[in-house]
């Protein structure tokens, strides 16, 4: 099938002739988000080309660190990492693709279609913190691995894929050990965003943003005391978890 391109002002879209109507919901739905992040940072960048892939096989193919950090990833959250983003390109699954990728429980098709956005949150985050991809150099994805749980969880919350999440946080709270905190490379794709989600209802939306743009410290501690205005990590973890189990415990 060919491919073809569609365009909005600050986008452009490379899919197969079959997800036309899919690719304009796409360009709709970045526009949408590059106003609302570039009223939170200084700069929300356009001229992103947004690559839409038929199956996870293409996807894979096209971007294969994508592999690794799905084998690195809980098996709850797996599911949600269906693209990645480059300093001018994101690659992600087709709108139909990602429908298919859905599980059945509650949430499970909203988080999906949020992908782009997700994946564009990063980028503008990226943009906006000195210390993250894109651009992916060997020290910039050494700081990413470190600081999964800031980098994802805030492109994860600024997209507003949280509160979809609630069934798979319930999956993983179920699986294996209690998470660390803040999460770790392995919990990062599916519980980073409750990180935000507990500093913007303690703080509001612009703290997380500011969070996400700061320079990064010598650990994760320091970040968080800071984001939480000096309130000690254990005290900040044990909020958090009490956080956690009312997600999942959601209706």
């Amino acid at each position: 099938m060919a491919w073809v391109e569609s365009a909005s002002p600050s986008f452009a879209a490379r899919h197969e002739s079959a997800d036309a109507e899919g690719a304009a919901r796409v360009l709709a739905d970045l526009e949408a988000a590059r106003e609302r992040l570039g009223e939170l940072f200084s700069r929300a960048p356009g001229q992103l080309t947004v690559v839409l892939h038929r199956s996870p096989a293409a996807l894979a193919l096209s971007q294969p660190y994508l592999v690794v950090a799905r084998a690195r990833s809980a098996p709850a959250g797996r599911r949600y990492l269906a693209g990645w983003y480059g300093a001018r390109e994101i690659h992600v699954l087709a709108p139909r693709a990602l429908e298919g990728r859905a599980s059945a429980a509650e949430g499970s098709r909203e988080a999906l279609r949020l992908t782009p956005v997700v994946l564009y949150a990063g980028v503008v985050i990226g943009a906006n913190n000195p210390d993250l991809p894109p651009p992916f150099t060997p020290g910039g994805l050494r700081r990413l691995g470190r600081w999964a749980w800031l980098a994802q969880g805030a492109a994860q919350f600024l997209a507003g894929q949280v509160p979809h999440l609630r069934a798979a946080i319930a999956l993983r709270l179920r699986e294996g050990r209690a998470p660390d905190f803040p999460p770790g490379r392995r919990d990062a794709p599916l519980l980073g965003g409750t990180v935000f989600d507990l500093l913007a209802r303690e703080e509001g939306v612009a703290a997380c943003a500011r969070l996400a743009s700061l320079p990064l410290p010598a650990d994760s501690r320091a970040a968080l005391e800071k984001a939480f205005h000096g309130r000690a990590v254990k005290h900040t973890e044990g909020t958090w978890r009490a956080h956690l189990a009312r997600l999942a415990g959601a209706p």
